[in-house]
């Protein structure tokens, strides 16, 4: 894969963000906060841009999407490895969420 290739995903993954983004906003607010660990400022910034604006946003270079999930048990929790105590999926994945959702909480109250 070449970086002209590279480049070009990358802007087609930042559409695809922001769209998802302003979609999920537009539906259910506070969902989307949470969905997508952003904040309410940027929320509001997002659900009000142009398709324009957000064409331009997303011919960035730069991926505006990133990966919250920064540690080893929230990676083994949601790829099922190395769970011991818990061998069901689904208990493992609501684990996962729990923990994701108070990080959110945690993030949310140190912005304010």
């Amino acid at each position: 894969m070449d970086s002209e290739q590279v480049l070009a995903e990358i802007r087609e993954a930042n559409l695809s963000y922001l769209m998802l983004a302003q979609n999920l906003i537009r539906k259910d607010r506070a969902q989307a906060l949470y969905r997508l660990g952003i904040s309410e400022e940027a929320a509001e910034l997002l659900g009000m841009l142009t398709s324009a604006q957000l064409l331009k946003i997303a011919a960035s270079n730069m991926l505006l999407c990133r990966f919250r999930v920064d540690d080893d048990l929230v990676w083994n929790l949601l790829t099922s490895h190395n769970v011991k105590k818990v061998d069901n999926a689904t208990t493992t994945q609501l684990h996962a969420s729990i923990l994701l959702a108070g990080r959110f909480t945690d993030s949310m109250a140190t912005v304010r």
